[in-house]
């Protein structure tokens, strides 16, 4: 039995759909009725408006620029698999054979510096606030600050193991340090800490610094890991509230545009409890501009198949990906409670940290520097040519 057991690997989704449980709960009935569309407009759509608002005799909008003949845009299966991944403790992926180190803890303990910079964590943390400079131009900090269970651009990081991961949780000088950080990363987005509780705000310098994150879109990359490691580290409560604010400064008040994707795709699906996300969403389908191009609702209700029907196809969900049905989500809880807990830690290249090497901002930018382009290579062979295809610029 415990061969079996220890050879049991769980079916790994294959659609978006199956990837996001969200909208999937039994408690799904506490959205407001008037709320239970997919998110796209029953209205006249904008182009017809504006087309009947100046019509003087002149001919209709072509067919081809209404909505539904634009070309639908979809999520990313990339994205979603990896925070699936993520969300559910990394299943399939055996514990490394090493002798874990405890390398993330000592760092945080102040017993060793990060490599390959030799720098501390007091150091940092006493000398880099403010130096925004610094902490927008290196590269190898963050997956130190920020350690996940999956290894980052900086190979000389360490993915952090469970048993690390309960000791760093009980241990307080590592976590004082852990928040210290938490907030010194905040302070360059432009963003405060209020509260042991994770609630957020602007800070006084907010408008210099969301013009800069608004540009600077490398950090999107780094704010999905620093959520990711604070959910890993005991401080799950603190990511929707930044979410939240995200949100607000993106599709509100559009101080943050260029965020819009991200979050969506990346930041919110970093939380693991899908109330928390539906919330996020609901508030996000308020504001989304133009509201037929939303994917992230619940995806529309299938009618049954006529009878005589042969094949009858079945719309597309929400992000306009026709695929089978997705796994039931009893079932696959059923199929959760054989993961064995060895399979919860394991040495994997994050899809999003990857993504960094793809991305290139108008100015030619390359995020971690010449010096290390010799690595995008190997992550291509270890990746697959085919995952770059679809990754969805950030």
């Amino acid at each position: 039995m415990g061969n079996l057991l220890g050879n049991w690997r769980l079916k790994e989704p294959s659609t978006v759909e199956e990837c996001d449980s969200t909208w999937g709960s039994d408690s799904e009935s506490d959205q407001p009725a008037a709320e239970e569309d997919s998110g796209i407009s029953d209205s006249v759509s904008p182009v017809e408006n504006e087309w009947a608002a100046g019509n003087n005799g002149d001919s209709p909008p072509k067919l081809t620029d209404s909505p539904e003949f634009l070309p639908k845009m979809k999520r990313s299966f990339y994205a979603a698999r990896d925070l699936y991944k993520y969300r559910h403790c990394y299943p399939n992926y055996k514990k490394s054979r090493q002798p874990s180190e405890y390398r993330n803890l000592r760092f945080y303990l102040n017993k060793i510096p990060l490599v390959p910079d030799g720098i501390y964590i007091e150091e940092i943390l006493t000398r880099w606030r403010g130096d925004y400079d610094k902490l927008e131009h290196n590269h190898t900090y963050i997956q130190w600050l920020f350690p996940l269970r999956e290894q980052g651009l900086n190979f000389y990081a360490h993915e952090l193991t469970q048993d690390e991961i309960k000791e760093f949780q009980s241990t307080r000088e590592a976590k004082r340090r852990f928040l210290a950080a938490y907030s010194l990363m905040l302070d360059f987005y432009g963003i405060k800490l209020l509260d042991k509780s994770g609630n957020v705000a602007r800070s006084s310098n907010w408008q210099e610094r969301f013009h800069h994150l608004n540009e600077s879109q490398h950090n999107y990359l780094r704010i999905t890991r620093i959520l990711k490691s604070l959910g890993e580290l005991g401080y799950e409560a603190f990511k929707a509230p930044l979410v939240r604010l995200f949100l607000e400064e993106s599709l509100h008040h559009n101080t943050l545009p260029n965020m819009q994707h991200s979050i969506l795709e990346y930041f919110v699906y970093t939380i693991r409890q899908p109330a928390a996300r539906r919330r996020l969403l609901r508030y996000a389908r308020q504001h989304y501009r133009p509201a037929h191009a939303f994917l992230w609702g619940p995806p529309p209700k299938r009618s049954k198949p006529r009878s005589g029907d042969v094949g009858a196809s079945v719309g597309a969900g929400s992000s306009g990906i026709r695929a089978p049905a997705p796994t039931p989500e009893p079932q696959r809880r059923e199929e959760m409670n054989f993961i064995p807990s060895s399979a919860c830690s394991g040495t994997l290249v994050s899809f999003h940290d990857a993504a960094t090497w793809l991305e290139r901002s108008p100015n030619g930018y390359t995020p971690l520097g010449s010096n290390m382009d010799g690595l995008e290579g190997a992550l291509i062979m270890m990746l697959g040519r085919n995952d770059y295809s679809e990754v969805v610029p950030l």
